[in-house]
């Protein structure tokens, strides 16, 4: 890839540029090379041919999200965003450097998030929801996709808007090492309440109760009889259940809910490759009648006007180390299909991201 500084620096009219497509759905299954590919383009950054009000960005971090293959599908089954357009460059969130603007806003060298830029390595941007952030804040760029992103602020309305327990509460986090989970996990704790997790290894076991602050944490690949994990771990019942997975664990927890349980459910990732006539039905819903259960389906960008709220609290929280942040950081915009496909095994240990150039 020929860089700014190699086809001429500040100056420089055109630059070759690497970005991701769109061209096959995936309706079941991981989304590989045939369904995703990688052009590359020349995107010109000659003044005529940015628009007025417009930026653009070299993309430095991406974030990738287990809601992206929900876009990848060909089906508009009720999950989060639209579809993406067949053979056309797919979004993602991410954080970049200005590098040529014709917004009085925007300046030339400013580090800027958007939860909407091209999957590339350079893009022109407009300025809807795109925002700059202070680099001398003493918060590191991956932190604004991570515990100041979409999976902090996931965390944050599940525990703090939707679940809202009290001090002492039985809190329990499902894909609790993941990059919603870590902080959903820590956000409990600081509120007093009782936390446990689910986690697929021994080592992320460790982590969440080591490093994480955790209560307990059990491994679902080794206690897999959810029903008597469930049993072990919450003895007086479950209070709050953040629900990341969906599937047998939802199913596991309706039987261990207390009166007036809140059940926030901010995904489904054992569903995500897999049609849904094909996906695990839950067979107690019952429950939710007879233990008056609150059980809610949310979208962060229902909650944009408490973004500012969250924020605040977040910033705090990280400056004063009360979060502790974990990466999974994969190398270089080619390597989104692996990293994508990460997120549907065990080998993850908090949020991936890509780092545009390594």
């Amino acid at each position: 890839m020929e860089s700014v500084e190699a086809v001429g620096g500040e100056n420089s009219t055109v630059v070759n540029s690497r970005e991701w497509v769109m061209s096959a759905y995936a309706d079941q299954g991981l989304p590989t090379s045939d369904h995703l590919k990688l052009r590359t383009t020349r995107l010109s950054l000659h003044a005529d041919s940015i628009p007025d009000g417009h930026v653009a960005v070299e993309l430095l971090w991406i974030s990738v999200d287990p809601y992206l293959r929900t876009r990848m599908t060909g089906h508009d089954d009720g999950l989060y965003f639209p579809q993406f357009a067949l053979n056309e460059v797919i979004t993602a969130f991410g954080v970049g450097r200005v590098i040529r603007s014709k917004h009085s806003k925007f300046s030339i060298g400013d580090i800027v998030v958007s939860p909407f830029f091209r999957f590339a390595e350079y893009c022109i941007a407009a300025p809807t929801f795109l925002r700059v952030v202070d680099p001398t804040a003493g918060i590191e760029s991956p932190a604004y996709l991570s515990a100041l992103g979409v999976p902090g602020f996931a965390a944050w309305v599940g525990i703090e808007v939707l679940g809202n327990p009290k001090a002492g509460s039985n809190v329990f986090i499902s894909a609790a090492a993941g990059g919603v989970g870590m902080f959903a996990g820590q956000l409990a704790k600081l509120k007093g309440c009782r936390v446990v997790g689910s986690t697929g290894t021994d080592e992320k076991v460790k982590l969440l109760k080591e490093e994480f602050g955790y209560d307990e944490a059990f491994n679902y690949n080794k206690e897999t009889d959810f029903d008597a994990a469930l049993s072990k771990y919450f003895p007086n019942g479950i209070d709050l259940y953040l629900d990341n997975v969906g599937g047998k664990m939802l199913e596991a927890v309706l039987n261990h809910v207390n009166l007036h349980a809140r059940i926030p459910v901010c995904g489904m990732i054992s569903q995500y490759n897999q049609v849904w006539r094909e996906r695990e039905g839950v067979r107690n819903l019952l429950n939710l009648v007879g233990k008056e259960v609150r059980i809610e389906g949310y979208l962060v960008g229902s909650y944009l006007d408490r973004f500012d709220d969250f924020t605040k609290v977040m910033e705090s929280y990280t400056k004063e180390g009360k979060l502790i942040s974990k990466y999974k950081i994969f190398n270089g915009i080619e390597s989104f299909i692996e990293s994508l496909g990460s997120m549907f095994t065990s080998s993850n240990v908090g949020k991936v991201i890509i780092q545009v150039k390594p």
